[in-house]
């Protein structure tokens, strides 16, 4: 199955997922931002997400796909003074995706083509089978 991937997540944040309640979580990464820019939200949308740094993402990297609830993209304006005679006015752009636990998933193929491309990755569901 191919998707798309959100890479450098915090290890605690996919334990949260995978407890199986909807969490929404805010990406601030080009890479992520970028992503999240070209995927649909739906009830058959997958989105694969992984620890691991879009540098060193390969094929055999473990992760989770999880299905994409929700998702916005949003720019903050900031505006920062220093002693009342300057000030700094900054923008930063924000995603934030509502997901639910789908499966956990291993790396075939990663698909990425630059920085403002999305980021895309084959995967294989793991199966995993319990003796009743």
């Amino acid at each position: 199955m191919r998707c798309a991937a959100l890479t450098g997540i915090a290890p605690e944040v996919i334990r949260d997922i995978k407890a199986g309640r909807p969490r929404t979580i805010e990406l601030q990464s080009t890479n992520n931002i970028v992503t999240m820019a070209t995927v649909e939200p739906g009830p058959s949308t997958h989105i694969f997400m992984t620890s691991i740094e879009l540098a060193d993402l390969g094929p055999g990297d473990a992760g989770i796909c999880a299905f994409v609830l929700s998702s916005s993209i949003t720019m903050k304006r900031m505006v920062e003074f220093s002693h009342g005679k300057f000030y700094e006015e900054r923008e930063r752009m924000s995603a934030r995706v509502q997901v639910k636990y789908c499966a956990s998933s291993i790396i075939k193929e990663v698909f990425h083509e630059g920085l403002m491309a999305p980021t895309e990755v084959e995967v294989l569901k793991s199966a995993c089978y319990h003796a009743g």
